[in-house]
């Protein structure tokens, strides 16, 4: 039954990538656009601030993807999923966990904790769990806890990354894990999308790239601060939400805060900043490695044919490659 499960998020993707969950940025034109166009489209359930406004987004998408469907029989609409927290410091925990039961989103990404209460409701209607991990340690947690699938959060991902180079860390968990895989880190071209399955993922979870889609949430300044930013432009610190995280330098700069000489969240003192009050993901934002290859503001329907036009190219480049190889042989 869990394998059917997993084939069947798999078979329903055109390219296998997964529209990360991106807090303040993701809603639910993301998430219907992204399936649209043949991706697994996300969200976090906190970015819907109550309860009430989560229930309306859920209904919103669950309706949307339904009409897709029928509108477009022959055509592949991806599975839409929500990211849930279920560490302890979640006020919502019992409430988004009730809905998440109810309107049975096919793919929950858990992250912070155990995830054994989630895969239990999930598997029960035919759901499948990621968990997202940094390191190998909390990947076998993970699996001993019933997810099915892992996400890597490698060295490079927005917001919260991990230290780990992508290739050792899918090699090593390949080792013990055989379920799905999506490989988070950095990666912004339909080449990366390759470049994960041939490390031996399944899927490239793409965060930083959308967040210049016409549909996100961001700012214009964000947006404008990615498409200017380059590789050199992150900072990895823990100065603003306690845990290690890529924020774009420049963002820092503009709070009034010196990016070379930051301290732990529970010691600045934000009172002394240039606004008088900053926050992590509103003010500070989050940003991967790969905002250099970022250029411009596009649709999500735009950036997803993009991916698939390079992916498929460098599909083929690879298997003309392996054709030159055997004729010279």
């Amino acid at each position: 039954m869990r394998l059917e499960a997993i084939q069947k998020v798999r078979d329903a993707v055109d390219i296998p990538v997964m529209l990360a969950p991106m807090f303040l940025i993701s809603n639910p034109k993301m998430v219907i656009n992204a399936c649209a166009s043949g991706i697994i489209g996300t969200f976090p359930a906190l970015n819907a601030r109550t309860d009430d406004i989560l229930e309306d987004w859920m209904k919103e998408i669950t309706q949307e993807i339904d009409r897709l469907k029928q509108e477009n029989p022959s055509k592949k609409i991806g599975p839409w999923g929500i990211n849930y927290i279920v560490h302890k410091s979640n006020k919502r925990y019992t409430e988004d966990l009730k809905l998440i039961e109810r309107y049975q989103p096919p793919v929950v990404i858990t992250s912070l904790g155990d995830p054994s209460v989630v895969t239990k409701i999930v598997h029960e209607y035919g759901g499948v769990v990621f968990s997202d991990v940094i390191n190998i340690k909390f990947a076998k947690k993970a699996i001993e806890k019933g997810t099915d699938g892992l996400v890597l959060v490698a060295n490079g991902a927005g917001g919260h990354g991990g230290t780990y180079n992508p290739i050792p860390f899918v090699r090593e968990v390949r080792e013990f894990f055989d379920g799905p895989i999506a490989l988070a880190g950095g990666l912004t071209e339909g080449e990366d999308i390759l470049i994960t399955e041939l490390l031996g993922a399944d899927y490239a979870y793409i965060g930083t790239k959308f967040i210049t889609s016409e549909e996100s949430q961001a700012q214009d300044d964000y947006k404008k601060m990615i498409l200017d930013g380059t590789i050199e432009d992150i900072t990895y610190t823990d100065a603003f939400s306690g845990v290690k995280a890529n924020y774009l330098t420049p963002s820092i700069v503009n709070a009034g805060l010196d990016p070379n000489n930051l301290k732990k969240k529970d010691k600045i003192d934000f009172s002394e900043l240039r606004e008088g009050s900053v926050k992590a993901w509103k003010d500070i934002y989050g940003a991967g490695q790969g905002v250099g290859s970022i250029e411009r503001i596009q649709t999500i329907s735009e950036i997803v044919e993009e991916l698939r036009k390079s992916y498929q190219q460098a599909v083929s480049n690879i298997a003309e490659k392996e054709r030159r190889i055997i004729q010279n042989n």
